[in-house]
Order: structure tokens, then sequence, then C-alpha cells
């Protein structure tokens, strides 16, 4: 125990200075404003988690298990006319791989908010999309890949968002002056590639990554339809690789490079009964080649099964690339097919298997996340992610080994 301390503590000095200054800037917050003015809450969680993968490592100085602690406490205060600050600083500490653990701020913004228009300023987070098992059209923040292989994970994005609301739609506006990398696992990562990626040494097509990135979305709801649709320009979240050699390193490293695109991007989604119908769909340009990829599917619910309170979901996905072997993203042709449970319990007991098939290649993946609430504040979740089969040609075959289950214990505040 006392060198598995050690080597947490080892790993995280160089972020938990920063995140000190975080919580601090919290408390300092909540002591020095007044009260009176407004409403302040602080919450957040701490997770213990712990990761045993089945097989021995593909790649020398891995580890057959892991453990690491994260937290992440959020202030929130909020005025009389509803305008609100937000800040989440986030921190994670890793015992098997260096570059897992790390500190961010998820957020950090000032959010205006008027009967027809909302404005926030600072470091925000943004979803788009509606299938499941992949976000396509997902943009503004980037993905934070050590946290989790599925991609669900996000960065903080410095923007300046304005939202205009009308009845016939809400417009979104968005100014991005400053572009975050994606993250990779380090050498002695797990689930990652034979080249280990150099996320330090990134290129960019504009020559920084202080290129100001601009987007636009609408979006409405029109009786059973939910619909929004988006453009953007700027810097791609999604880099491409180029073979590097250094001087200060051993060996060959993949140098993720970023381009500058154009994206239109649709996202759909109708309800109708017990059917859930969703599609996403962009196109982009200045990746290479311009392409179209889309990705959709259904999602029937049958409630209250033989009359237990039980809610079984059947869920099947398809998505698509033109790019085919080139497409960045690992699903060019994919058949994907899930089931959900909700207990519909007290503990808010829920879990969600699906099945994802490479229509390419053999390639197939099986993934479960399981979560159920303790107490009030304890909550366990359980994760896995096998791969079932994948041959030489495909990407998946780098990750063979990497079978894993993954336990979380969750403390909220």
């Amino acid at each position: 125990m006392g060198a598995l301390l050690h080597s947490l503590a080892k790993s995280a000095v160089k972020n938990i200075r920063v995140f000190f200054y975080a919580v601090l800037t919290e408390i300092i917050l909540l002591a020095v404003l007044p009260s009176g003015l407004f409403a302040f809450e602080l919450t957040g969680y701490i997770q213990s988690e712990g990761k045993v993968f089945f097989n021995r490592a593909l790649f020398s100085r891995q580890q057959r298990s892991s453990l690491s602690l994260a937290l992440q406490p959020e202030l929130y205060h909020e005025w009389e006319s509803g305008s609100s600050f937000i800040l989440t600083p986030f921190l994670r500490i890793d015992n098997a791989d260096a570059e897992r653990s790390n500190f961010d701020i998820r957020e950090l913004n000032f959010l205006w908010v008027h009967d027809t228009w909302e404005l926030r300023i600072g470091v925000g987070k943004v979803f788009w999309g509606v299938t499941e098992f992949f976000h396509l059209v997902d943009i503004i923040n980037q993905t934070d890949l050590i946290e989790d292989i599925d991609g669900e994970e996000k960065l903080g994005q410095p923007m300046v968002h304005l939202s205009l609301v009308r009845r016939w739609g809400v417009v979104d506006l968005f100014v991005l002056p400053s572009f975050r990398e994606r993250t990779f696992p380090g050498r002695r990562g797990r689930l990652r590639t034979r080249l280990v990626v150099d996320a330090d040494g990134a290129t960019y097509e504009s020559g920084s990554k202080k290129h100001l990135d601009l987007a636009a979305r609408y979006s409405h709801t029109l009786g059973d339809w939910d619909f929004g649709m988006y453009h953007f320009a700027g810097t791609g979240r999604e880099p491409t690789f180029r073979l590097k050699r250094t001087s200060a390193k051993p060996g060959l490293f993949l140098e993720p490079y970023y381009e500058q695109i154009h994206q239109t991007g649709l996202d759909v989604q109708r309800v109708s009964g017990n059917w859930l119908y969703k599609l996403e769909a962009l196109h982009r340009s200045g990746q290479d080649e311009s392409f179209f990829a889309c990705t959709g599917g259904f999602e029937y619910t049958f409630v209250n099964v033989a009359a237990t309170g039980l809610d079984f979901g059947l869920i099947g996905e398809w998505a698509y690339d033109e790019r085919g072997s080139k497409c960045t993203t690992g699903f060019d042709n994919d058949l994907m097919a899930g089931a959900r449970l909700a207990f519909n319990d007290s503990a808010s007991t829920e879990a969600l298997m699906g099945i994802i098939q490479d229509m390419n290649n053999s390639g197939t993946i099986f993934t479960l996340e399981a979560s159920r609430r303790i107490t009030s504040h304890w909550k366990i979740n359980v994760n896995a992610y096998l791969v079932l089969d994948s041959t030489k040609t495909e990407g998946l075959h780098d990750y063979r080994n990497d079978d894993y289950v993954q336990l979380e214990l969750l403390y909220y505040f």
C-alpha cells in the first residue's frame, strides 16, 4: 500500500498545485461573496477506480491492473435574475499511466440570462447528438481519451456562447478562441496503439492552436420531432497521424496533425409511442477529401415488463463513413445492437449492454455499463470492455489483449 501511495503522489505532482489553486478559488469565493445577493452551492464527487485486465499486455511496461483517484468539485452561484457562475475543476491521479494523471477545468464561466437570449463566457461544455453508441456530430468539446475509450468524456472548451431563444427555435452562436488537443494514453497506458502518440508534439495546418474557430446551430421541436443543424469552421477535433522520430525519445511515434475543416451537421430524433428514432449526419471538407458520414437507428422500450416495474429497451444502430479505411473515427461500416435495463427502484439501478460489429472486418466489441446507488451519497459503477474478435488490418487489433472490467466507487457531496 505504501508503494502504491508513493506512485500515486509522484505521478500527480505536476497537477496537484494547479488543482489546489482552483479549489482555493472556490473556497475564497464562498467566503467573500455576499450570500444574501444570490444562492451558492458546493457539490461534486470523489471517485476511486480499480481496473483489471484479463490478459497479459501486448507492450512492455504495461500493467495488468490499475488504481486511480479522481476529484471533481463544483461551485455554483445563481443570482436572483437567473444569471449564474460555475467552476468545475477535475483531477485524476493514476498509478499505471502518467498521462492519465491530469488536471483540467471542465467548466469556468458566467451565464447571463435574458428573456430572449443567454450569453455564456468562459470555459464550458456543449453536447450535440442523439445516438447511443457513437456521437458523430458532437464537435465543440475535445475528447478526453485517457478518461475512457468510449469518447464520452470531454475537456473544457474556452468559448463565447450566445443563445437566441425565439418561438420558431433556438439559434446558438459560438466563438472558440483556443483549441484543446486530444489526450492519449502514454507508453505505460493500456488501450493504446502499437506506436505511442506524442500528444505534446501536435502540429496544426493553421500553424497554431490559437486559431479562432466559429460555429452556429439552429434547433427546434415540432410535435414529436426534435432536430438541430449546424455549421462549424475551424480546427478539426479528430487528428490524423504522421510517423515521427525524435532525438529526445527512442523509436517511432505518431504525431497528431490537426487540419482546418468545414463541417455541416444534422441531428434528428422522433418519439412515437414506445419507439425512439435517431439520426446524426455530417458533411466535412478540409480533411483530405470531402466526405459524408452518418449514424442512426432506433430504440424500443418495453415498459413495466410483467408488472415488475422493469423497463427493457432494445437498441439498434448503424454507422457509416464513406472514407472507408481512411476513417478517423473507426466507425466506417458498423452495426451496433444493445439492451438497456432500468429497474426504476429507489437505488436507480440500471445497465446498458452493447455489441459493435465491424461489417468490413471481423472486429467485434462487447461493452457493459451498470450503476446503482448505495445510499444518498454513495454510488457504484461497473464497466466492462471486451474485444471478441479482430484482424491484423484494423486498428482494433492493437487492443485485442486489453479486455477489462472496471469498478468505480463514488461519493457525492
